[in-house]
């Protein structure tokens, strides 16, 4: 796959420090190997020396120059635990839970991003979003000037003409159940972004509904064309349009039936949908249906590269996706 073709490139031009918090996990394991191998990040893993050892040798895995982090011994949990501390004071954290909560690989690993001792970090193989999200938001907090965390997936399918040859940014279809007309203008054109930065593409955002350009009249038609008003007026630079029909969005002949006057209609590369539900339902119609390579959810929003894994993920997924915060981490601020 191209894409990921020049993902690794990128990667491996400027190596980043990605901590994996799942360190005894097998595909976490497998996935280190290849990613040390292949020299796409330096590795650290997060758990105890001795299991993530006899793991390994039980895999076959070769984990030889990889760093592991234990919580429970390291030299770093005291300093991590104080600057927790500080960070939550306020929301009524003593020091000895801030000790206690950051021996939590999770926690462990958000606070390594946080003091610089690692680029970004790649969890999920075993723990839910939600578990990845608590320590981003408390630890990491969003970027300047972003109102809210969201996700996407790379949806790259075969034979296909839609979007970029075949290549199409899905959002939000991890993160958000129900977003707010505001928030979605926000997870709009934090997408546009990715699209432009990391995807290397022109984006083209259609903002997605069951109504075409006042086909139809609900509240939920209006919070799509209320996101798309304040998306257009926070950034009139940027290819944004709806509200509009999935096949408007993507088919040239019903762009011109529905939205002839639309610069986006019938070209969308990046599909912004209305709420958690079809978000996810859509990736993996695609995904299933078409045949498709999900590649995510990726994070968006935070300050620094924190990304979320499916539990279903295999060793290749845990490489691309750890690939890809490499390559955010060269970009972030």
């Amino acid at each position: 796959m191209e894409f990921m073709k020049n993902v690794w490139k990128s990667a491996k031009t400027d190596r980043k420090i990605i901590v994996l918090p799942e360190g005894d996990e097998d595909r976490t394991l497998i996935a280190s190997e290849k990613i040390n191998k292949e020299g796409l990040a330096d590795v650290i893993l997060v758990g105890s020396s001795d299991i993530i050892k006899a793991k390994a040798k039980v895999l076959g895995v070769d984990i030889e120059g990889i760093q592991i982090e234990d919580p429970e011994t390291s030299s770093n949990t005291d300093k991590y635990a104080e600057e927790f501390y500080e960070l939550r004071k306020n929301k009524g954290m003593t020091k000895e839970k801030a000790l206690k909560i950051v021996k939590d690989p999770l926690y462990y690993g958000t606070m390594m991003v946080k003091m610089n001792d690692a680029h970004g970090m790649v969890s999920g193989a075993v723990h839910t979003t939600g578990d990845l999200l608590r320590p981003g938001l408390q630890i990491i907090k969003t970027a300047p000037g972003v109102s809210v965390v969201s996700s996407f997936f790379i949806m790259m399918v075969p034979n296909c003409n839609y979007g970029d040859d075949g290549m199409l940014i899905f959002s939000d279809c991890a993160v958000n159940p129900n977003p707010t007309a505001d928030e979605l203008a926000s997870i709009a054109i934090a997408t546009a972004e990715t699209a432009k930065n990391l995807c290397k593409i022109e984006p083209k955002v259609a903002m997605l509904s069951f109504s075409t350009m006042g086909s139809a009249e609900h509240e939920l038609v209006e919070k799509v064309r209320n996101a798309t008003k304040i998306a257009k007026y926070r950034r009139p630079d940027l290819d944004i349009d709806g509200e509009m029909q999935l096949d408007a969005a993507i088919v040239p002949k019903v762009a011109n039936q529905k939205a002839p006057n639309s610069k986006v209609a019938g070209n969308a590369n990046v599909l912004i949908f209305p709420d958690l539900q079809s978000g996810n339902i859509g990736y993996k119609l695609v995904q299933r249906f078409g045949r498709a390579e999900a590649i995510g959810p990726i994070s968006q929003g935070f300050a620094k590269p924190i990304n979320d894994l499916s539990r279903g993920c295999s060793s290749e997924d845990i490489v691309n996706v750890v690939a890809l915060t490499a390559v955010q981490a060269q970009t972030s601020k």
